[in-house]
């Protein structure tokens, strides 16, 4: 997640799969070039589906995001691919489509494309139409749009099965992208994450399609935000004379807090002074009750609350399913995932690793090992959504 002036581009993508197909024939990559000047997706249609549009797609993707983080200037890495890209001599079309965005300092877009539908930019609730113009390489013809950006735009990229949703059930003539910027402007103006943006997207999609999607659909969120800093500490430190040290340094830190753990709420109450006061109840019985305590913004449980974040981490990485719990349910686990996915971009993990006598019973499947693996996964699934994580031990 580049940044340079307190802005950053938070990026998700979603893809379903034709009917009846086990592979994907959009393909999505991102990447930021050593430069540290910029972020670049790119979303690749393979032509038809299965496992050749997946193949087609992937490669696409993969040579564009190989010469642009080489440091190849964009036009020329445009220039080589499409100069190479085979047309299919039965439909007389390119056997890859794409799109490319570049987001440059967090303060202006470049995006280019070849015979995707159109991006579209989301500001303020309302469509901005893009300045697009079209050039020409060989006898390919691309377009080419530049637009300064803003706190709050959300950039919409998308392959065709997007727009062919609902042809011929819903629409006569599929979802056009007016109608795909009505829907989605109104979901823009809540702080929704891209992951969840474009989640709801190919949800809608999927269900234009009445759950039988007649081509692969991909649509890919670039959502430009404000950097958000959370903490979170998990684990009284190894030497029980650092406690101080610990909390001092974690409550320091700018943004909000989130404590985990019975010893780790009860050295923080310590620290800040302040009471705790636990819930009786949690709304997943699976998960034990949050408490609440002035100086913290969410104080609960540890190991069996951050193994079920995890969890969540994971899915939403994949297919996002489990989006409909851990977005609007009220436990712990549910709370830390909203805070960490979806307001957070840059993330503070103060670990402990004094070992908890509680922990090393035998019959119970919870030990120090696995605390330090629950967060070494969750932090490194956190990387992968594009937070930027430090990770201190004590």
């Amino acid at each position: 997640m580049i940044t340079t002036n307190n802005l950053c581009a938070d990026i998700g993508y979603l893809s379903i799969n034709h009917h009846g197909e086990q592979l994907c024939g959009d393909h999505v990559e991102i990447i930021e070039p050593e430069d540290g000047n910029s972020t670049i997706v790119v979303l690749a249609d393979g032509l038809g589906s299965g496992v050749k549009a997946s193949i087609l797609s992937t490669l696409t993707s993969k040579i564009l995001s190989t010469m642009l983080s080489s440091g190849l200037k964009l036009e020329y890495a445009v220039q080589t691919l499409v100069e190479t890209l085979p047309v299919c001599s039965v439909r007389q079309v390119a056997y890859s489509t794409f799109t490319i965005i570049r987001i440059v300092h967090n303060r202006s877009a470049e995006i280019i494309q070849y015979d995707n539908p159109k991006a579209m930019l989301l500001r303020n609730g309302a469509r901005v139409e893009l300045p697009f113009k079209e050039f020409t390489i060989g006898d390919k013809t691309l377009i080419k749009a530049e637009v300064d950006i803003q706190e709050g735009d959300v950039f919409l990229a998308f392959s065709d099965g997007v727009e062919h949703a609902g042809m011929g059930l819903s629409y006569n003539f599929g979802w056009k992208s007016s109608d795909i910027a009505e829907f989605m402007a109104p979901l823009c103006l809540v702080s929704h994450s891209a992951k969840n943006l474009s989640t709801m997207l190919i949800n809608e999609t999927e269900k234009l399609y009445g759950g039988k999607p007649s081509d692969d659909a991909t649509a890919c969120v670039v959502r430009i935000r404000r950097r958000e800093p959370v903490n979170l500490i998990i684990g009284p430190p190894s030497n029980r004379n650092d406690c101080t040290k610990m909390m001092s340094l974690f409550f320091a830190k700018e943004g909000k807090h989130i404590v985990c753990g019975g010893t780790t709420s009860a050295i923080a109450s310590e620290y800040l002074k302040q009471p705790l006061f636990p819930s009786l109840t949690s709304s997943d019985p699976d998960i034990p009750p949050i408490a609440k305590m002035e100086g913290a913004d969410l104080v609960t449980e540890g190991v069996i609350t951050i193994n079920r974040v995890l969890e969540y981490a994971r899915d939403c990485l994949a297919d996002n399913n489990s989006y409909e719990k851990w977005g609007f349910k009220k436990d712990g686990a549910s709370l830390i995932a909203r805070m960490l996915f979806e307001e957070a971009t840059d993330i503070n993990f103060f670990v402990g690793k004094a070992i908890n006598p509680a922990h090393q019973n035998v019959e119970l499947p919870i030990n120090f090992t696995i605390k330090m693996q629950l967060v070494k996964e969750l932090a490194e699934c956190l990387k992968l959504m594009g937070k930027r994580i430090k990770v201190i031990y004590f």
